[in-house]
């Protein structure tokens, strides 16, 4: 049902810059690993002197004026966060005499099925002897890892004055870099695509490749979104002698932030062709690493190394967790969203937490916002965009942009700006009032321009609220990014609320309307390829034809797997197996209404 290395199956995946910044020092105690995102190097700089103050840890400030300042602010707010957790966690262990105590509350929310608390209910049933319990502790309890998230394509480069840095200075290598000079025993999860220039930079790192004990130090976790992305990937990495410890295949529209939609492709027969081929998978990423490691010298295991496989996206019950489990044999599912209502866990500020509390799935929205010009999963009226809309209004669009890790665009510049900042909006507004446009036109085409948001700040400043962090930056408001799960959530939690939710112990979703998250994501995907069809329509060719239609084709083979999947099983759908062929029947009503232009040859 799970990893045996793993207490919990699920985990809490990265959100924002700052919504899972210190998450492991809340919860990893507990046996629960979490995400932290490494892209803002600003705000762990913060974060590493707001709790080395708390937890009295020597602490020495890093300035930009540095060399190397970005990788070496990463590591030692890592190593920070691994000694503070060390710490809670050796403090939990010994506290299993006390009542009401971090131990008793780590037994409590492992789930029943757990092989840990049934050995401990078994062990010690009848046996008092104080040394026992506490040999079984130290034995047995394991803490939550402390994994950091790289986002690939964030890989700036850099410059020191006018001069441009090497490679590995580039944003996302000096985070790759400080994340593997930390004492950190955990994992990189790679997100948003591959970056050949990243993956090859892991051979500097010897922690990355099996030692003599078929031990991988630090691990290599991948976001994909389809098998053929991971065996590309996998490949890419065993020819360089790094292994995948795991997949994590991740909903294209129904998570949270960006949303990096499949060509039509649904979660149930992504995560079924992963079942299928998983041996396969290990085999032949197994043969390709053995020769590379061969050829490098280095120590070579005698059998194929641990493979998770694990999703995440719009999960929001104990049934949908369950089935996830124990149809797709998933090693661990990630719950996101919903952890934003949960002091305990997430770092959110009252104002957006309030404003999530009340969210319905129409204040949920699949946004223009982001400078990388990928949809990103919005709330309205959250408070980065009411101070956006508020400049705009002022015939101030556009922010200072003093971060600059979202800066892509060069069509003005030598060096990248970012399209969310006062500059380029500046620039491309002016542009824009030369043009002969009517006021509609204008006003459409404006808004175009400026609903990018400042992401960089707006996903980051929810830390220095809550930890009255003095910033001196713009102010930007919090920009928020859950998925459209969040909408059946609508009351501040407890932790153990809500893994007693996840495990079925309690419900905390109040209202009975929740569609299942296969039916959400297909609704979510057809109403996507509806936009898709009448964006594409005024410029349409032979390839934006061929697109759609495969798109289309592959949401009704999705649609044919769910038919399936729900009128055979015998357990998990039976009692809601009419209402939900119902749904499939309409979503696919609704599908084929939607007609692909004809391209008619001259």
């Amino acid at each position: 049902m799970q990893q045996k290395n793993n207490p919990h199956s699920f985990h809490v995946p990265v959100m924002g810059i700052a919504f899972t910044i210190d998450t492991p020092i809340k919860i990893a105690k507990y046996g629960i690993s979490s995400v932290i995102s490494i892209v803002d190097d600003i705000i762990i700089e913060k974060m590493d002197e707001y709790y080395s103050g708390k937890f009295k840890i020597p602490y020495q400030s890093i300035s930009t004026k540095v060399e190397d300042y970005r990788a070496k602010r990463i590591t030692s707010y890592l190593n920070t966060v691994d000694i503070i957790v060390k710490q809670k966690f050796e403090n939990l262990k010994k506290s299993f005499e006390q009542k009401n105590s971090d131990f008793e509350k780590y037994m409590e929310m492992l789930p029943d099925f757990s092989e840990l608390k049934q050995n401990f209910i078994q062990t010690f049933q009848h046996n008092k002897v104080k040394e026992d319990f506490s040999n079984w502790i130290q034995n047995n309890l394991k803490q939550g890892s402390i994994d950091v998230n790289i986002m690939t394509k964030l890989d700036k480069s850099n410059y020191s004055k006018k001069d441009l840095l090497p490679i590995e200075f580039n944003d996302a290598h000096a985070a790759l870099r400080g994340f593997a000079n930390s004492t950190l025993e955990s994992s990189v999860v790679l997100s948003a695509g591959m970056n050949p220039r990243l993956y090859s930079y892991f051979e500097n790192f010897n922690d990355f490749f099996p030692s003599e004990n078929n031990r991988l130090k630090k691990k290599i976790i991948l976001k994909v979104s389809d098998y053929r992305s991971a065996i590309i990937q996998g490949k890419f990495l065993a020819k360089k002698g790094l292994w995948v410890s795991e997949y994590r295949i991740e909903s294209g529209l129904n998570c949270g932030g960006h949303a990096f939609a499949s060509d039509g492709y649904l979660l149930g027969p992504i995560l079924e062709e992963f079942k299928t081929n998983k041996t396969v998978l290990i085999d032949e990423i197994h043969g390709i690493l053995v020769e590379a490691l061969k050829n490098k010298g280095k120590h070579i295991p005698s059998a194929p190394l641990s493979l998770a496989i694990t999703v995440q996206g719009g999960v929001g019950t104990h049934e949908e967790h369950e089935f996830l489990l124990d149809n797709y044999n998933i090693d661990s599912v990630g719950w996101g969203s919903p952890f934003l209502l949960v002091p305990e866990v997430s770092t959110v500020d009252e104002v957006t937490r309030k404003a999530l509390q009340v969210a319905t799935e129409k204040d949920l929205f699949l946004s223009n916002i982001s400078p990388l010009g990928v949809p990103f999963n919005s709330l309205r009226g959250n408070t980065n965009e009411i101070l956006k809309n508020e400049r705009i209004a002022a015939d101030k669009a556009g922010s200072a942009c003093a971060k600059k890790f979202l800066s892509s665009n060069t069509d003005y510049t030598e060096k990248v700006i970012c399209t969310a900042s006062k500059k380029y909006q500046t620039i491309k507004l002016n542009e824009l009032k030369l043009e002969n446009l009517s006021s509609n036109e204008f006003a459409e085409k404006s808004n175009r321009i400026t609903e990018k948001a400042c992401l960089c700040e707006g996903l980051a400043n929810a830390a220095f609220i809550n930890y009255d962090i003095e910033r001196k930056a713009e102010e930007q408001g919090v920009a928020i990014c859950p998925g459209p799960n969040m909408a059946y959530f609508t009351k501040d939690l407890s932790l153990k609320e809500m893994v007693g939710h996840i495990y079925g112990k309690t419900n905390v979703i109040e209202t009975k309307n929740r569609p299942h998250m296969f039916i959400k994501e297909l609704a979510m995907y057809v109403d996507y390829f509806s936009k898709k069809v009448d964006e594409i329509s005024d410029s349409f060719n032979a390839k934006q034809q061929k697109y759609l239609t495969s798109f289309q084709n592959n949401l009704n083979d999705g649609i044919e797997y769910y038919q399936h999947l729900f009128s055979d099983s015998k357990i998990y759908f039976e009692s809601n197996k009419e209402t939900l062929l119902s749904e499939l029947e309409t979503i696919k009503t609704e599908l084929f209404d939607i007609k692909v232009p004809i391209l008619v040859k001259a």
